[in-house]
């Protein structure tokens, strides 16, 4: 984002940065999305969001995201039409953001139980679980090689999930 001289800010403050980027109603969830749910494609990020993204707002919240070095695109290698939306570094570090968001919410706020459940185990891992996570949105998003443990964190927010819905 630094490198984006027409980018048009009400003030250089960092916080202000920040929210003029990812304070409206959808980015933060797009993002949520892709990193929890591991949602790659434009049609899976529209069709299983809980919230009902309208597909124009989708679109632009990708596009800003992209714009802003959040996220980049590519072509599906495993299929011609469609494209891969993947996180940069820069998006992958916007997880603790995101899992102190979660923390702060399951605390203060009426989350359900399902819904709960991830955020439950991220509190409980603490920062080196959100450590080990990011290294595996690395090795998914970027390529990263990381150490293989016999569960992966992703496998251990989605079993805490199913276990919440049973």
């Amino acid at each position: 984002m630094k490198s984006d001289a027409t980018l048009q800010t009400r003030s250089g403050c960092p916080i202000n940065l920040t929210l003029e980027l990812l304070g409206d109603k959808w980015s933060l969830i797009v993002l949520r999305d892709i990193i929890f749910g591991n949602r790659r494609h434009f049609r899976e990020l529209l069709n299983h969001c809980q919230e009902k993204i309208p597909s124009n707002m989708l679109a632009n919240r990708l596009k800003r995201l992209e714009q802003a070095g959040v996220l980049s695109r590519a072509p599906d290698p495993s299929h011609k039409q469609k494209v891969l939306y993947s996180l940069t570094e820069q998006g992958i570090e916007l997880f603790p953001l995101l899992a102190h968001a979660s923390s702060w919410g399951l605390k203060y706020l009426p989350v359900s139980d399902e819904l709960g459940a991830r955020a439950q185990v991220l509190a409980a891992g603490g920062e080196p679980l959100w450590r080990d996570f990011m290294d595996e949105l690395r090795a998914e998003h970027l390529g990263a090689k990381r150490d293989q443990r016999q569960i992966s964190v992703r496998e251990r927010l989605q079993q805490a999930y199913l276990d919440a819905v049973q």
